[in-house]
């Protein structure tokens, strides 16, 4: 795997995005089934298990989730539009791909393997 000399800023900013996707899913667990209220639903059975599917009813986001989740998307935005769009990347030739995956995962190594 080739060595890739990433900029500070730039693996902040992906670990950034790494952080703040994963509280995203971690507030969207605590989150009714849909945003606006809907009524629940009862599936039909399943033929030989019995098994039936259902949600009860969801009284939608109140209106502090759907400002929290608006926040998130859009802080969410804002990291990727930086990671991809960093300076860094043009420096780069036909690797490029292959660099944003090590990116990805960079902030899993130690610092003294970091490449």
């Amino acid at each position: 795997m080739p060595a890739y000399d990433f900029p500070q800023d730039l693996r902040d900013a992906q670990l950034a995005l790494h952080r703040t996707r994963a509280a995203m899913e971690q507030y969207a667990r605590t989150l009714p089934w849909s945003a606006e209220p809907m009524p629940g639903w009862e599936a039909d059975k399943q033929l030989y298990s019995g098994y039936r599917s259902s949600k009860s009813d969801s009284p939608g986001y109140t209106p502090e989730q759907r400002e929290q989740v608006e926040k998130y998307r859009a802080e969410l935005l804002e990291l990727s539009t930086t990671v991809m769009t960093h300076p860094y990347w043009a420096g780069l030739d036909e690797s490029v791909v292959q660099a944003r995956m090590v990116l990805q995962h960079a902030h899993e190594q130690p610092d003294s393997e970091t490449v």
